[in-house]
C-alpha cells in the first residue's frame, strides 16, 4: 500500500494493540459512510502498566503518524491513553501546533452515560492498572454526579486472556470470577460496571455470568460511536473535512501477518493488507 496515495480525511483511530478494534468496530457500524484508519502499536502493547510520561510519548507519536496520515479527527480508542496521555496533548501540542485537528478519548463518552443507568451512584470500573491508577474514570464521573461512589479495579490478567485467545475458554473464568467478587466485596452497593478497557467485552459473556442480576454492565463502543456521530453534527467544519469512500487501512508497528491473524477476534470480518509503520 502506497500510503501517499491514500484518501486524506479520515478518521483515525489509535490503540496500543488490538483492543480498540472493538470500538472502530462500533463506529463503522453507526457511521459506514466515512474512510478510517486504525494504527495498532502492538509492538510496544501493552500500556496498562507503563508509566505516564512513557504513555505520553508513545500516544503523541501515534497521533503525529495518524495526523501524517490524512487524519485530521482521531480517537484515542484506548483508555490508558485517554487516561494518560489524552488532556496534555489537546492542551500543548494540539493547541499550538495544528488548532484546526482534534483528538478525542473513550472516557469522557462513557462517564456521561453512566448517570442515566445507575439507579444508586454505585459505579464499579474494571480496567488496567494504568487506568485505574490515573482516576481518569472517577473524576469525569464525579464532574457530572458529584455524589457518585466509584470504585475502581485493576484487571491485570484480562487483556493476556483476551490477546492469547483464552477468553471464551474454561481457563479464563477464575480470572473474572476473582475480580468481581473482589469489586463488589468492595462495594456491595455497585449497581452499574463500566468495562474500562476494550479489550474487555470479548470477556463479556463471562462478566454476566458471575455478575449478580441487575447490575448492568457497560461497554464502550456503542457510547463512543454516538458520541462521535453527535460530535460530528455539532461541528460541521470538521464533518466537512472526512471523506466518505466507506474505506478502512490498518497500520501496525509490529508484523502485519500476526495483525491480521489476531484482528479478526475483535472484527467481524475478516481484514486484508496491513501495513507495518
Amino acid at each position: 500500500m502506497n500510503t501517499e496515495s491514500m484518501k486524506a480525511s479520515a478518521i483515525g483511530v489509535f490503540d496500543s494493540g488490538y483492543g480498540g478494534l472493538t470500538i472502530l468496530n462500533s463506529i463503522r457500524k453507526v457511521m459506514p459512510q466515512y474512510d478510517y484508519v486504525y494504527f495498532g502499536d502492538n509492538a510496544r502493547a501493552p500500556y496498562g502498566t507503563r508509566s505516564f510520561d512513557v504513555v505520553y510519548e508513545y500516544t503523541l507519536e501515534a497521533v503525529k503518524k495518524l495526523f501524517s496520515l490524512g487524519c485530521p479527527l482521531i480517537i484515542l480508542g484506548c483508555n490508558t491513553a485517554s487516561a494518560k496521555a489524552l488532556r496534555t496533548i489537546q492542551q500543548t501540542y494540539i493547541a499550538s501546533e495544528c488548532p484546526d485537528n482534534r483528538v478525542l478519548g473513550v472516557i469522557r463518552p462513557t462517564a456521561e452515560i453512566v448517570g442515566s443507568v445507575t439507579k444508586n451512584g454505585h459505579i464499579g470500573i474494571l480496567a488496567t492498572e494504568g487506568t485505574i491508577k490515573s482516576e481518569s474514570y472517577d473524576i469525569e464521573i464525579h464532574k457530572l454526579m458529584p455524589e457518585s461512589v466509584v470504585t475502581g479495579l485493576a484487571c491485570p490478567m484480562w487483556v493476556p486472556l483476551v490477546e492469547n485467545g483464552e477468553y471464551d475458554k474454561p481457563s479464563a473464568d477464575w480470572f473474572v470470577e476473582e475480580r468481581i467478587n473482589t469489586l463488589l466485596h468492595t462495594d456491595p452497593l455497585i449497581d452499574t460496571i463500566i468495562l474500562g478497557c476494550t479489550h474487555y467485552p470479548l470477556l463479556l459473556e463471562k462478566i454476566r455470568k458471575y455478575c449478580p442480576e441487575g447490575i448492568e454492565i457497560l461497554t464502550q463502543g456503542q457510547f463512543v460511536a454516538d458520541r462521535l456521530a453527535d460530535y460530528l453534527l455539532r461541528h460541521p467544519e470538521m464533518e466537512s473535512r472526512l471523506t466518505k469512500g466507506g474505506t478502512c487501512s490498518y497500520f501496525t508497528s509490529e508484523s502485519p501477518d500476526r495483525f491480521r491473524e489476531n484482528a479478526s477476534t475483535f472484527l467481524s470480518e475478516e481484514i486484508g493488507e496491513v501495513v507495518r509503520l
